[in-house]
């Protein structure tokens, strides 16, 4: 069949998965999805002759055979735990945990602090299928003082599946933040941030390091939170109630062995499933209760899963499980897709769901006791039963987590929930299910001696396990009891419907096969087709599905239409753009015509709020769809028709998203191959696709249509080549509806039936027939002209095969020749099926006949053939009254896409004609004219109106010489040979006569002339073989290759006119001076061979691959001058890597950019906006650089530097051999690295033979079209490689990292590098290089490997990459040593060729045969007809100018690809950056190496020195932080004797991750105003890397560890201040952590000093250390409070001061107030010391400050008493006085 346009089923539950492109197309089956092959990938096979003759009684089947979810795949997580901020605790130790699955890794614990850095690397191993790869959890924990004895305490997690990271652009999240919360209290808000890289790698795939972006960019943590786009950053808790009310249809399990004993005595069987539900969501699991012995479970349940909202687990997984005393058993599982059941638009809904059926499919109804399939019910792979289904709801509810009476725990609940009413899901209806058998063939033999019987069932209806069905007669019994009917053949049914008509018959009358050919049988059905009809009954919902019909039907016709545009794309036909528009029209149309049919229905019962949710959804997406294809047909030009592709493309992938109907209705139908009771093979078909509407649009694509079915073999089984067989073929033709619709379920037919019914006795209504007698029957002849087939699977072990096809059609089959040995058969054979009986009408069977089916097998000596593949193909009709003749006539040879399972395996080259045989007999029919001459005895040529027309063509081939051959059956090879052959002719390379001594050819050149079709589409491949000769004139062979395009090798003649090259001039002015602003608006002018055109090239600015700009000595630099003698090669680098940051930047926005503007057409219509945005661009980027300091740079390259220059293939070409079988994994169509044996180098140059041939002057005839081309004979050469670093290693050890060393090997020479190892260390810096001596061609293949250093026993391989030096060094590229963008004679940027740019220039101009180099004067150097401007001195070490050429000779090289004719871009000065991969590991990467390569030929001027590239090493400093004051520290202890607030203040530092090395102040005690004097000084001396901007720390991990181990971290200092404390341990008060590199300056006073300088980070003026060098100033001390909100605990005076090593040397300076320079004692205020050395002081303070009214307020009541007791003593006396009148 013509590519796939078809759709495999995917999953159970989803029918035909929608074919969900870009990013969602991890979900169902990770690697490989249904949808038609990518656009890119699509090859020449057709895509057409399927869907062009458009059908009404066929539909279209599905080529691709094997499911493909469920087979384990390798993936490999990796995470990089970097660093971790603003963690809530006081003085806390924390660590981290990353756990996946069971997996659990930790990072080591960093002492006392809120921001860890870490900087750590975790890989972990799958091998899983990728269903549930995707659904394990990944989990980032933070835990605080976990040891050995305690579990430590969990500061906060976060979690995501791994599937939403897979969805990732490039899988991966890098350099994000992940928020942590509490799932204890959901209350508490954000715990703290960790930032980390995580990626997961699938077999295959690439991972792309991004560019790293600045530091600041980073800091911004909100900007920069691990969540995928379109999720808001503030994610709030939410509720998720699933409810479930109750199950039906579960099927029988009779699971304990005592049941059946019980049964035995007591003669009853009771219901013996004990069902209860189990749901796992974002890491958690629920349970329902269990309800015991019931089939018909009513739970009435809620679970209530806490969760954030939107989550990052994208899907809900819902089991009913069957309870057991020994374990548990899935019966049934289902995936709840939260993105099909929400819309995060603005007027989107949260997951809302039901209540609504959903259906679960698993393994077969039977039961056995070991339940082969048992994992199809655990959701893994496609379900092939109907097993039940169960009534369930989602809602979501957002929590107001500020509430009090919300619980803050995250525990799953279970919650009892009311009885649902009966009619809540819909009314029940009773519907039809009609099916006839038009035909069964292609059975497979090893079933064909007993009798068949197919079986449909459609949920648990038709089901004749155990010869009962159960229909629910809901409508008639209210008590829903189970109706038990007979259902044995042909017997007659006693309870009669209203309608009379019978229950069901579902399954058809066994069958004896008949044999068709030696590997198939069929069933002889003839004219007497079976029939089967089943009456089930539903809920209602049909309008779900027919919108997804209509929305599948426009989704459909876009594929077939894109492929269509693609095919004219490929094909080279004229007007894609054409094709395009009409595409959309249909799709604009399509979309207003759902919009008119979506809507009725309205007041339906069992509508759920979901169904007006998706309804309002649907509309809106169609809307705009329809909209936008609209605005885009009016903007398809030729020039935009891909990028239009791709954007219909996302519309494709939006549609199929917005088919998938999350809530399920009628169960899919299942048909199933019986063979003697046996279940054999099934096939699903999805109930909508067969669902009858009266509205044509809503009609499911297969309803009332002939489809042809393959059978597949159920469960594991079916993976591998066993599932690639067919089991059976079926023509079977079904409807379903209503059965009040029934009327028309016979109407797509084809016609010429009778109906046979069972008996029923007279005047009884009508029934369904059990069997079609056709009477009408036409005879065919088919015509099948098989011509070539092309990139076959290798079936033998020699990697070649024995290919022959056998083609069936209806119920006959014949076979091709069989061809030896090759890849790219010719059968150029024409197969005649002659009397091939169809029944139906004429004119049916015109427009829609049957398909044909073509199957490749591999002949083998012994045993049976080997399937290689299969396709599909439909005839084209003639008539008996028609004419043969144009435009239908004769037909034209088409390519197919042959598949193996679900991937491709080669393409063949055939045509299909099928021709009526008339009342004449055969007379009637076009006569078969073959060519004369040739006679193939028996076997038929293609005749000649059919086979293509051919020219003569020579192709000459370049033999070069072989590489890397591998034994052949253990020998060596010695003498080998290459055959090349194409169409049966061919030609032979001279022998090697010793490989070993030199592998290279001594005749480069041979030709020879073949007969090819003129249309280059139909080239037949090229074969290359390479034998080895024995002794005694025997040959094996050593491996072979096929060329199967020949279009790049075709040599076209160039235009008389484009050699008239020399007629014009141009001036290239390369300007090395920085212009005034406004010239940076020109742009580089792409040359034409013919222009006459003055070009500017500015240096200045970056072009677009961010190549920077240079500089001329004397240039005013804005910001610093660089000193000269500072900069080395590592400056270089650095900047460049920088520069390499930016474009990659630039690319990113200018692509989003572009998009935008895509997206903005569409919506308005046009419009100008690229110019602008680029000017923008421009403009943004300029700023930036001024700041720059400029310096020299190189390239560096994110890939290898071959896939930079297209393999450095510009004339040798390097063709891989394979011998072996090819892999039967699921990826056989990736090249098994395991099957390449070698490699051929030369080249192919093909072209008609014609009398005018260009002959040059100095053309010679040996070397034909390869002139110029240098000699083979061996060549010595220095090859120096450079390796500077590796990134990402792949860890190798116990403790998750590796010991990395470099190992090189060249040929015989290997070098290991191993005393220099690097100590625990997944991203060594190496900066090494190294000389090896080499001779071309024997040495040419250069490995560089990494391998980790083991004390004990063999160091491990980490992985490896290999060079191929020999095509670097002949490549025109001259990739022997990189161009530098300026010529220095001294200093950093020393020129390393020992050939000058002149000399350089000068050779290529010779080899060229350019006119040039002419130097003239003015700095003008011309070469052919280009000018090139520059400057023309240079100066010395000593600072001397002098006179040179080489500026001007290296500006020349740098623009080489400008030069007409000869021109090409020559390699710069780089880096690249290699994969590294591990044999064992294929396709994954292990780790990337960052370095490059120079080769200098021995017989030139030996080259200077290797470049010094060693690492920097780390600069000695020592900071001195003097702690002067503190201020407003908060006050900790009460006095026992005062009761008085104070603190014993001191003030705690160290630099990060020398925490050992921490230093107290001494201690100011009682401090009462929080005010503390120290005068101390901090002394830190530390090793520092500037470029980096870390600090490099080498220690010891532990005691045992044998050697040290050096960190990079980066400079912060803490300052912490603290309460000290006698007996108990010391309070921590409040820290600072200052980045040294950027915080923010001190304030001037303690007043101005304030929260802010910590909070408010971002609007503070920063400063850094090492640029000030010394800086004073206050600084606030923070600590969190309850409410985990920062607060003011306190400031610090301090003095900070940087000095180098030599500066501290010469200037010491003691720690504390010692020697030298001693610091002055502090000036402590009195009352400091302790009360009793001072009690008069104490007192005073006490009686005058703290307790002075209370003083007051007891000296007056004193007095007061004082008068009483005066006035009382004194009182008698006086009365007595008074009295006695004394």
């Amino acid at each position: 069949m013509k590519r796939s346009k078809h759709r495999g089923h995917k999953e159970d539950k989803h029918g035909d998965e929608p074919a969900i492109l870009e990013t969602e197309n991890l979900d169902r089956d990770g690697m490989f999805m249904g949808g038609g092959p990518d656009p890119d990938t699509i090859s020449l096979a057709s895509v057409t002759a399927v869907t062009t003759n458009v059908s009404n009684k066929r539909s279209k089947p599905d080529i691709k055979m094997e499911p493909s979810s469920g087979r384990p795949v390798d993936y490999q997580v990796s995470v990089t735990v970097i660093e971790a901020r603003q963690l809530i605790g006081l003085n806390m130790d924390p660590m981290v945990c990353v756990e996946i699955g069971e997996d659990k890794k930790y990072t080591s614990m960093k002492e006392s602090t809120n921001c860890p850095y870490y900087n750590e690397y975790f890989v972990f191993d799958f091998h899983v299928p990728p269903d549930v790869m995707f659904d394990k959890i990944l989990k980032i924990s933070v835990i605080h003082s976990k040891n050995l004895l305690r579990s430590g305490t969990l500061v906060g997690t976060f979690k995501l599946d791994v599937g939403t990271i897979y969805s990732q652009p490039d899988h991966q999240f890098y350099h994000k933040w992940a928020l942590l919360s509490d799932p204890d209290d959901i209350t508490a808000g954000c715990k703290g941030y960790v930032k980390c890289d995580i990626a997961v790698v699938a077999k295959g795939d690439t991972i792309k390091t991004p560019h790293k972006a600045n530091e600041s960019d980073e800091d911004d943590i909100e900007g920069n939170l691990l969540i995928p786009e379109g999720v808001p950053a503030e994610r709030q808790w939410a509720r998720y109630y699933l409810k479930i009310y109750r199950a039906e249809g579960l099927p029988r399990m009779n699971t304990s062995i005592m049941a059946n004993v019980k049964k035995a005595f007591i003669g009853e069987n009771k219901d013996l499933v004990d069902p209860y539900v189990q749901v796992q969501f974002a890491g958690q699991k629920g349970k329902t209760s269990v309800q015991k012995s019931c089939y018909e479970p009513i739970w009435n349940e809620q679970i209530v899963f806490t969760e954030m909202f939107p989550p990052l687990c994208k899907r809900m997984k819902i089991q009913i499980r069957d309870s057991d005393k020994v374990n548990d058993v899935a019966m049934g599982t289902h995936f709840l897709d939260l993105r099909t059941i929400s819309n995060d638009g603005d007027k989107g809904f949260l997951p809302t769901l039901g209540p609504a059926w959903v259906n679960m499919y698993g393994s077969t109804r039977t039961y056995t006791l070991m339940d082969e399939y048992q994992e199809l019910n655990e959701g893994l792979g496609e379900g092939v039963s109907f097993r039940a289904r169960l009534l369930i709801s989602l809602g979501v509810e957002i929590l107001d987590t500020s509430s009090p009476d919300i619980s803050s725990s995250t525990e799953v609940q279970l919650e009892g929930i009311p009885n649902i009413s009966e009619t809540a899901t819909g009314k029940v209806e009773e519907f039809f299910l009609f099916g006839s058998f038009l035909e069964a063939t292609m059975i497979d033999r090893k079933i064909g001696d007993k009798p068949i019987n197919f079986e449909v069932t459609i949920g648990y209806y038709g089901n004749e396990i155990d010869g009962i069905a159960q229909p629910k007669t809901k409508g008639k019994k209210s008590d829903g009891d189970e109706e038990e009917t007979e259902l044995i053949h042909n017997s007659s049914e006693e309870e009669m419907e209203d309608d009379g008509d019978l229950m069901s018959v579902a399954t058809t009358p066994p069958m004896k096969p008949v044999i068709t050919d030696r590997n198939y049988f069929h069933l002889p059905y003839f004219e007497r087709k079976p029939c089967i009809y089943i009456k089930s009954y539903w809920q209602d919902q049909r309008r779900r599905l027919y919108n997804a019909n209509i929305i599948d039907k426009i989704a459909d016709k876009l594929e077939d239409g894109l492929n269509d545009v693609q095919e004219i794309i490929k094909t080279e036909k004229a007007y894609p753009e054409r094709r395009l528009r009409g595409v959309l029209e249909a799709l604009s149309q399509g979309c207003s015509q759902f919009l008119e049919l979506a809507n009725k229905d309205q007041n339906q019962s069992g509508r759920t709020k979901l169904d007006r949710e998706r309804l309002k959804l649907c509309m809106a997406e169609m809307e705009n769809i329809g909209q936008q294809a609209k605005t885009m047909r009016t903007q398809v030009k030729k020039s935009t028709v891909r990028d239009k592709i791709k954007l219909a493309q996302n519309f494709l992938s939006k549609l199929r998203f917005l088919a998938d109907e999350p809530q399920h209705s009628v169960p899919d139908v299942f048909i199933w191959m019986i063979s003697n009771g046996k279940r054999i093979a099934y096939a699903r078909v999805p109930s909508k696709d067969i669902l009858y509407s009266s509205v044509e649009e809503e009609v499911g694509k297969d309803c009332g249509k002939v489809k042809t079915i393959f059978l597949r073999i159920p469960g594991k089984k079916g993976f591998g080549p066993a599932g690639w067989t067919v089991q059976s073929k079926c023509e079977i033709y079904l409807w379903l509806g209503l059965t009040r619709q029934r009327k028309d379920y016979l109407r797509g037919l084809p016609n010429g039936f009778e109906e046979n019914k069972l008996s029923k006795g007279p005047g009884l209504p009508c029934t369904p027939p059990i069997s079609l007698t056709y009477m009408m029957k036409q005879i065919f002849q088919l015509r099948v002209h098989m011509y070539q087939a092309r990139s076959l699977f290798a079936a033998d072990s020699t990697g070649l095969s024995d290919p022959f096809a056998r083609v069936f059609f209806s119920t006959q089959s014949q076979v091709t020749e069989v061809l030896a040995e090759t890849l790219c058969p010719t059968w150029d054979q024409l197969l005649v099926f002659e009397n091939v009986e169809l029944f139906g009408e004429a004119s049916e069977l015109r427009d829609d006949p049957p398909i044909i089916v073509i199957e490749i097998y591999d002949q083998d000596t012994v045993g049976k053939a080997d399937f290689m593949g299969r396709t599909f193909a439909k005839p084209v009709v003639k008539m008996a009254d028609e004419h043969y003749g144009p435009p239908r006539f004769p037909p034209q040879l088409e390519y197919y896409q042959i598949y193996r399972g679900n991937c491709t395996a080669g393409e063949m080259l055939a045509a299909f004609e099928l021709l009526q045989i008339g009342p004449n007999g055969k007379a009637d029919l076009p006569p078969i004219d073959g060519p004369t001459d040739m006679d193939r005895g028996p076997i038929l040529p293609v005749p000649l109106g059919i086979r293509p027309v051919l020219s003569k063509y020579r192709i000459e081939v370049l033999f070069w010489g072989l590489r890397d051959l591998k034994r052949v059956n253990l020998a060596q090879v010695d003498r080998p040979r290459v055959d090349i052959e194409c169409a049966g002719k061919g030609v032979q390379s001279a022998l090697i006569p010793n490989y070993k001594k030199n592998p290279n050819f001594s005749t480069l050149v041979k030709w020879f002339e073949v007969d090819l079709p003129e249309n280059e589409l139909l080239h037949p491949p090229l074969n290359i073989r390479v034998v080895d000769c024995r002794a005694f004139g025997r040959y094996t062979l050593v491996g072979s290759n096929a060329v199967t395009s020949l279009r790049k090798f075709i040599y076209r003649p160039t235009d008389k006119q484009a050699n008239n090259y020399t007629t014009t001039e141009e001036i290239i002015v390369v300007n090395m001076e920085p212009e005034s602003s406004f010239k940076k608006m020109e742009t580089v002018v792409k040359l034409d061979s013919c222009s006459d055109a003055v070009v500017k090239v500015e240096d200045d600015d970056k072009d677009g691959k961010g190549k920077k700009r240079k500089r001329k000595k004397g240039d005013e630099i804005e910001e610093e001058e660089l000193d000269e003698s500072m900069l080395d090669w590592w400056s270089k680098y650095f900047a460049s890597i920088e520069t390499l940051t930016e474009s990659l930047k630039a690319q990113e926005a200018a692509l989003s950019d572009t998009e935008d503007k895509d997206e903005m057409d569409i919506a308005d219509g046009g419009g100008t906006k690229k110019g602008k945005g680029k000017k923008e661009k421009k403009r943004q980027v300029d700023p930036y650089e001024k700041k720059k300091p400029k310096l020299d740079e190189l390239k560096v390259y994110p890939k290898e530097l071959e896939g930079e220059f297209d393999n450095f293939e510009d004339w040798l070409h390097s063709f891989n051999l394979f011998r072996g079988k090819g892999g039967d994994d699921d990826d056989q169509n990736v090249t098994d690295e395991d099957r390449i044996v070698g490699k051929f180098k030369g080249s192919l140059c093909m072209y008609k033979v014609s009398d005018d041939m260009p002959r040059d002057m100095s053309f010679d005839s040996n070397m034909g079209m390869f002139q110029n081309i240098p000699h083979n004979d061996p060549i010595n050469v220095l090859v120096r490689i450079y390796v500077i670093r590796a990134t990402d290693l792949h860890p190798a050890d116990i403790n998750g990292k590796a010991d990395p060393y470099i190992a090189i090997k060249l040929g015989k020479t290997e070098i290991k590098d191993k005393e220099n190892y690097i100590s625990k260390q997944l991203n060594p810096l190496f900066g090494k290089s190294f000389d090896v001596e080499a001779t071309f061609p024997m040495d040419s293949t250069l490995t560089v490997s990494i391998y980790d250093w083991d004390l004990v026993g063999t160091d491990d391989l980490i992985g490896e990459t290999k060079i191929d030096l020999e095509n670097r060094f002949y490549s025109k590229h001259r990739a022997t040593c990189g161009v530098s963008c300026n010529y220095a004679i001294h200093g950093y940027n020393v020129w390393r060729d020992p050939m000058k740019p002149s000399h350089v220039l000068a050779k290529l101009c010779k080899d060229g045969k350019l006119d040039g180099p002419h130097y003239g004067p003015g700095g003008r150097v011309k070469v052919e007809n280009r000018v090139f401007m520059a400057p023309t001195e240079i100066e010395d070490e000593n600072g001397l100018k002098k006179q040179t050429d080489e500026h001007l000779a290296l500006t020349v090289l740098r623009h080489w690809e400008n030069i007409p004719r000869v021109g090409c871009k020559l390699v710069p000065e780089h880096v690249e950056t290699r994969p590294l991969l591990h044999p064992d590991k294929a396709g994954i990467e292990q780790g990337r190496i960052e370095m490059w390569v120079d080769m200098f030929p021995k017989d030139m001027t030996a080259p200077g020195p290797a470049l010094d590239i060693s690492p920097r090493k780390p600069k000695k400093f020592e900071l001195r932080v003097i702690v002067w004051n503190t201020d407003e520290v908060v006050l900790e202890d009460d006095d026992i004797f005062t009761g008085e607030k104070s603190s014993d203040i001191f003030v705690r530092g160290w630099l990060k991750g020398q925490q050992e090395d921490k230093q107290d102040t001494d201690v100011h005690y009682h401090s009462i105003t929080g005010e503390g004097n120290f005068n101390w000084r901090f002394v830190y001396p530390f090793d520092y890397l500037m470029a980096e901007e870390k600090i490099v720390i080498s220690k010891k991990e532990s005691m045992f560890a044998w050697d040290e181990t050096e960190y990079k971290i980066p400079a912060r200092l803490n300052l912490q201040v603290w309460d000290a404390d006698h007996f108990s341990a010391d309070d921590f008060l409040g820290a600072i952590e200052l980045d040294l590199n950027r915080f923010p300056r001190g304030a001037k006073t303690a007043k101005q000093c304030s929260i802010d300088m910590v909070t408010n980070e971002a609007e503070m003026p920063m400063v850094s250390i090492f640029k000030q060098k010394r800086i004073k100033g206050w600084w606030p001390f923070v600590a969190r409070n309850e409410e985990d909100e920062f607060e003011l605990t306190g400031k610090v005076e301090a003095e900070l001061h940087l000095l180098t090593g030599e500066e501290a040397e010469k200037s010491p300076a003691g720690e504390g107030r010692n020697e030298p320079e001693p610091l002055e004692k502090p000036n402590r205020p009195d009352t400091s010391l302790l009360w009793f050395l001072t009690p008069f002081k104490a007192i005073k303070h006490l009686v005058c400050n703290q307790y002075k009214w209370l003083a007051i307020k007891i000296v007056t009541a004193l007095l007061l008493l004082a008068m009483l007791a005066l006035f009382l003593y004194s009182m008698p006396g006086y009365m007595v006085k008074k009295m006695l009148g004394v």
